[in-house]
């Protein structure tokens, strides 16, 4: 949980000083993006290896 608790942290230091809205609202869509496509490549990999996937 404290890990977490750290991400949310740097996501939002990350965000606080960009003074443009546009590029702020761009980067925010880019990140949850970023997240969501790690997410889906994370479920995918893991679903691969518990069906027994042969990686060769």
């Amino acid at each position: 949980m404290k890990t977490l608790l750290l991400v949310k942290n740097i996501y939002l230091d990350g965000f606080r000083n960009i003074g443009n809205v546009f590029v702020r609202n761009y980067f925010k869509v880019f990140a949850i993006f970023s997240f969501i496509m790690f997410a889906i490549v994370m479920y995918a990999f893991v679903f691969r290896v518990i069906t027994g996937f042969a990686f060769d």
